[in-house]
């Protein structure tokens, strides 16, 4: 017991420190980029619309109530990667203060024979069944955004936000015969709901001077994910001032 309490405190100092290091290394890199400047910052408005493309892989499985099976995602019905997006639209009502909202939806579906019986939600599918598996996934995500630090080409921010999402899975098996056996119709399904706050910094920077087409842009959410990505906008973006 004190080995595993004592092994339990090691990794929990160790990963504050790695979480430590890591801003810090952020703070580092940032800021250098982000010298004086002079004239109106490249993305000055009042109001954006942002949108997003990305390549999703749905993975991880739903529990059933108590004792009542397991439904999962990749091994059950083996859901395929596919393209979605996002959207976001922002109000920036001071020069350095920002609210916005988002709003990601997802969902897939996919029909197959069943590889092995399932159990979920007090149904039982037997294996070679033809089913239907479906997920689908809400995210609404309310936050503020304060520019610590901003110039022309970028800025250095620290954003908290609250992710609220809704995640549905549901399997469904039509009336059918197989192997000689009438099967009547299934249908089981599950549902969570979770709030998630999170914050970080954010860091953009124009890398063609005088255009806001092509940008570099690094955010980092404590305690939830990290994601660095680099966009092309073959156009100016939608912007009312």
């Amino acid at each position: 017991m004190k080995v595993t309490q004592t092994y339990k405190k090691a990794h929990k100092q160790s990963l504050v420190v790695r979480r430590g290091l890591s801003l810090v290394m952020f703070f580092a890199i940032a800021g250098p980029f982000l010298h004086a400047g002079e004239g109106e910052d490249l993305d000055a408005h009042t109001i954006r619309f942002n949108g997003f493309w990305f390549y999703s892989q749905p993975s991880g499985s739903f529990h059933g109530t108590g004792t009542e099976g397991r439904l999962d995602l990749q091994r059950d019905i083996d859901l395929r990667s596919y393209n979605t997006g996002t959207m976001r639209v922002e109000w920036r009502f001071t020069r350095k203060n920002h609210l916005y909202f988002g709003l990601l939806p997802i969902r897939s579906t996919r029909e197959l024979a069943l590889s092995r019986t399932v159990e979920f939600e007090g149904q039982t599918f037997q294996a070679g069944l033809v089913a239907r598996g479906k997920l689908e996934t809400y995210a609404i995500t309310p936050g503020y955004q304060y520019d610590i630090i901003r110039r022309r080409r970028g800025y250095l921010a620290i954003v908290a936000q609250l992710d609220l999402f809704y995640i549905r899975g549901s399997l469904n098996a039509a009336a059918q015969t197989f192997n000689g056996t009438p099967h009547s119709a299934q249908s089981s399904s599950s549902t969570i709901r979770a709030p998630l706050p999170v914050a970080g910094p954010d860091f953009r920077y124009y890398l063609i001077p005088g255009s806001r087409r092509l940008f570099f842009q690094a955010i980092s959410w404590a305690c939830t994910f990290s994601d660095m990505a680099i966009s092309f906008l073959p156009t100016e973006p939608w912007v009312s001032r």
